[in-house]
Order: structure tokens, then C-alpha cells, then sequence
């Protein structure tokens, strides 16, 4: 898949299926559009383009990074992906500007595929039935994907992020069509697991959703392979007591222990997806307990995998 970032680099496409949003979820809703929008493009030997917008144009915390949202992006099979930079100076043009110079004058989009939520333009005036009534103007076809709900409810990114926070992962899984998960660059930490015998890889999170603290099984995504592994998050209660923390989400450490894994991946970027806590996140009265529990979290997950396989 090919990235443009910024209105200026764009150049009009070939046959372009234009698919506009946010796409922060990455959910269900999303990839049915991004999946039809893939479809007609090549129906009609086209290109399939999303244009989507960075930072959140309503600062809402994100399901997925950038990052990680161009990634499952590329997995659809999406052509392109023009990521406009959401600044003041452009959140004050017009809906109708946006259309006639950007999605026609820029790009040349011959199709547009909309959630019928979406808003776009200043003071967020621009939605389907603009797009619908401009269409005739400048000769390009529209299709509107209704809201859908689910067994867990409507489908959005503010409701699966509900659903995570709280620690409802298996109906979050169900409405993203893939575990919870997170990708993060692997950065330094104390390196008391590795003194305990449990090296582990410190995770900096590059979107700020996380489920709540607690010790997870895990699966790890790195370089395209699949290991497993017991990953915690939390506040490292038993060697942080002294550390004074705000409760948030930026004081959250996120480790992982990847199973029969030995090699340096340090300033390198894992995904790590959720499949089942363990237990919470709780003080040990020594290092010593400490390390016992490690080892049964990690009897545990090896456990539960085993079972899984027969």
C-alpha cells in the first residue's frame, strides 16, 4: 500500500473508490467499507483510496495508532492511503471546498464510500447529503454503509474503547473482527525481570487504549511470526511503591515475556494481542514472591495453551 501524507503530494488518481473517514477502530463497519471499497476498485480496475485524518479530529484516544492502522489497512488490500494532517488551518475549510478541491480538484475520486455518521468540513457541516447533492455537480457516484449493530451493541470506536477499558475483550474482539491488541517499540526498562530469570521486552505503547491492569497470555507479532507469551500491565506495585503515579494511562507499563525467544529487539516494533487474562495486577510482599508468581503465571499460560492445541 502506498502512504501520502499531506495535501500536497497528493496527485489525481487513476479510477479512484474513494473511502472517507477516520477509521480509528479499525472495527467491523470499517472493514466492510474499506473491503467494498477494495472490491469495486478492482471490479472496475481502479484504485482503492482512503483518506483519513491524523491527529483524531475529535481528540478522542485511539483504538489504533497511525501506524497500526495503515498496517491493517495494507492487510485489506487497500491501493492508497492519503493521511491528512488535522491542523486549525484545515479544520476551517468548508465541506463544500473539501469536495470540490480535494476529493475532485486533488485526487479525482470517481467513487466516495461513507459511513452515514461521518462529518467532515468546518464546524463539521459536511455529511452524506452533501455529498450526494455535490455529486451531480462533479460527476461522481456515492455510497452511503449504514450503522451496524451487533450482539454487544452498535458498532463504534467509542463503544469498543468502553468495551476494552473496562476489560470486556472478548466482546471487543468479536466487533474488531481481530484479539485487542497493541503496538509498541520495544525500549529499555531496569531489567529486574531478566535478573528473576524472566527477560522481558518493555513496551512503549504507541496508542494510548489499553485494557486494565492485570497479567495477560498473549500473543506477540513480530517481523510476520507468532509467539506466545504472558504479558502485565500495570503500575509494578512490588518495585514502584515509592514512584508517585497519577493513575493514568502514561503510568502504565506494559512488559511482556515472550516464550522460547532469545534475540535483541530493542528500538523494534511488536504487537502484542490480548487473548486472556490471568489475574490482576497485585503487591508482593519480596522480589522473592514476586519471581515465584511469574513462574506460575507462565505454568498457567503454557496450561491453558496446551489444552487449546488438543
Amino acid at each position: 500500500m502506498k502512504v501520502i501524507y499531506g495535501l500536497d503530494k497528493i496527485k489525481k488518481i487513476r479510477k479512484a473508490v474513494v473511502a472517507l473517514g477516520v477509521f480509528d477502530g479499525m472495527h467491523l463497519a470499517h472493514r466492510y467499507i474499506l473491503n467494498e471499497a477494495v472490491k469495486k476498485a478492482r471490479r472496475s480496475r481502479g484504485n482503492s483510496v482512503v483518506v483519513t485524518f491524523y491527529p483524531h479530529p475529535q481528540k478522542e484516544k485511539s483504538l489504533y495508532s497511525l501506524e497500526h492502522r495503515l498496517r491493517l489497512m495494507a492487510e485489506l488490500g487497500i491501493d492508497i492511503c492519503i493521511v491528512i494532517k488535522f491542523t486549525r488551518a484545515f479544520s476551517r475549510i468548508t465541506a463544500v471546498k473539501f469536495i470540490r478541491d480535494i476529493l475532485v480538484g486533488k485526487i479525482g475520486a470517481e467513487f466516495v464510500f461513507v459511513g452515514r455518521n461521518f462529518r467532515f468540513g468546518f464546524e463539521a457541516a459536511g455529511d452524506y447529503k452533501l455529498l450526494e447533492k455535490m455529486s451531480a455537480i462533479y460527476n461522481y457516484s456515492v455510497r452511503v454503509f449504514d450503522i451496524i449493530s451487533a450482539k454487544y451493541g452498535r458498532v463504534s470506536s467509542t463503544y469498543i474503547r468502553k468495551l476494552v477499558t473496562s476489560g470486556n475483550l472478548k466482546a471487543a474482539q468479536e466487533l474488531l473482527l481481530k484479539p485487542v491488541s497493541v503496538l509498541g517499540t520495544v525500549i529499555k526498562g531496569i531489567s529486574l525481570a531478566r535478573k528473576l530469570g524472566f527477560p522481558t521486552a518493555n513496551i512503549d505503547p504507541h496508542h494510548e487504549i489499553l485494557p486494565p491492569s492485570g497479567v495477560y497470555l498473549v500473543k506477540v507479532i513480530f517481523k510476520g511470526k507468532i509467539f506466545n507469551g504472558v504479558c502485565n500491565i500495570g503500575s509494578k506495585p512490588t518495585v514502584s511503591e515509592n514512584k508517585k503515579t497519577t493513575g493514568g494511562e502514561r503510568d502504565k507499563h506494559v512488559e511482556v515475556y515472550i516464550f522460547n525467544f532469545n534475540k535483541n529487539i530493542y528500538g523494534k516494533d511488536l504487537e502484542i494481542q490480548f487473548v486472556r487474562k490471568l489475574r490482576n495486577e497485585r503487591k508482593f510482599s519480596s522480589i522473592k514472591l514476586l519471581a515465584e508468581q511469574i513462574r506460575k503465571d507462565i505454568s498457567l499460560a503454557k496450561k491453558i495453551l496446551s489444552s487449546r492445541r488438543n
